[in-house]
């Protein structure tokens, strides 16, 4: 059986992008026009309470039949898609390999000796790819070349597998989310030079993925379980309103300027909601801190020139003043729009806009 992740680092091919959530599915058909990217089609639905369970899916039946529906239902033809899986299911390292090896010695030694190094599964237990990048010299001066190892437990790639062809679908293209959202903002990205990194947090539904990024590659990631159901949580339960999985209500909300120190003071004149809202983006923002402390102490030379938020969560107003007065870092909102100069037949609203970033990039390597 061919690895499900064998053409993670593949060319492109025609389909669309399809990104599974705990909360929803999006899908987007990109086009080319010259220079410019086209959005064909951009469709967004929720997700039954059942199929998924502490972020896994549990009714693949179901959720095939929801997609294949949706597809239906908007008149989709296409019949092969990419997809992604969240990065706390994969491993994601950076190894050294010597660099006089031949492609074919190269690729022997990455799946039959260096992964199992770096596994904390058995290896016949998981897929992985590789993708060769740059040439080094380590602390005695011998050549190597860097290698981008991911590799995700089949048992997980299997039921994504499996779920898409229930549907009728081929999978084309099974990659880590957190590589799609790095190919739609890449552009964004190249402004940091080599000793600056970028911390992309996508802000999900039950979690936060944390990656630091040097020149364009994830060279450390992190999966903290605080997403846009725990601040809504903690807001309904403040304000006494029922807990609902729609976290609508998020992107109406407008995170005060509040200094760092408010929120363990007791900050006046913010209402019991907004507070509960607070201590939780407080404890998200701890969360942030101790990532990038433990990196920078493992790094030298290198600073973190911004934090950049994406996710559902990601476009919540003023968040990004929020976590440049916390953390003492600037900090923006992704904007896949803007970054693609994505053409699009209706304005999509800022707010949405950062939570578009993974499904974009899903739909760029299918065009």
């Amino acid at each position: 059986m061919l690895s499900p992740l064998k053409n993670l680092f593949a060319k492109k091919s025609k389909g669309i992008g399809i990104e599974i959530a705990p909360e929803r599915i999006n899908i987007a058909q990109l086009r080319r026009q010259g220079q410019v990217y086209k959005l064909d089609s951009y469709i967004t639905e929720e997700v039954p309470e059942g199929i998924f369970e502490e972020g896994q899916i549990v009714d693949s039946p179901a959720l095939a039949e929801m997609i294949r529906d949706t597809l239906d239902k908007n008149n989709i033809k296409a019949t092969r898609i990419a997809t992604g899986v969240p990065m706390r299911d994969s491993i994601i390292r950076i190894i050294p390999i010597p660099a006089e090896l031949t492609p074919q010695e190269l690729d022997q030694m990455v799946k039959e000796h260096e992964a199992g190094l770096y596994l904390p599964y058995p290896r016949d237990e998981v897929d992985l790819d590789y993708q060769q990048l740059g040439l080094f010299q380590d602390e005695d001066g011998i050549e190597k070349t860097q290698v981008l190892l991911v590799a995700t437990r089949r048992e997980v790639t299997d039921i994504y597998v499996e779920t898409f062809l229930q549907a009728g679908l081929e999978v084309d293209i099974l990659e880590i989310n957190s590589f799609a959202l790095i190919r739609t903002i890449r552009e964004q990205l190249r402004q940091f030079g080599s000793q600056e990194a970028a911390v992309l947090v996508d802000i999900e539904f039950e979690s936060t993925e944390i990656a630091i990024i040097v020149d364009g590659v994830p060279q450390f990631s992190r999966t903290v379980p605080i997403g846009t159901f725990q601040l809504q949580s903690a807001l309904s339960r403040a304000m006494n309103l029922p807990t609902k999985r729609d976290t609508e209500m998020l992107q109406g909300m407008t995170i005060p300027n509040t200094p760092a120190d408010g929120l363990r003071t007791g900050a006046t004149g913010i209402n019991p909601g907004m507070a509960a809202l607070l201590r939780v983006l407080g404890e998200l923002a701890d969360e942030l801190r101790r990532s990038i402390d433990f990196y920078l102490n493992q790094s030298v030379d290198l600073e973190v020139a911004q934090l950049l938020l994406a996710g559902p969560g990601g476009g919540i107003g003023q968040l990004d003043e929020f976590f440049t007065n916390r953390l003492s870092l600037p900090t923006s909102q992704v904007d896949p729009v803007a970054a693609l100069s994505l053409e699009t037949e209706e304005e999509i609203p800022l707010v949405k806009r950062p939570g578009l970033g993974v499904v974009l990039g899903l739909g760029m390597r299918e065009m």
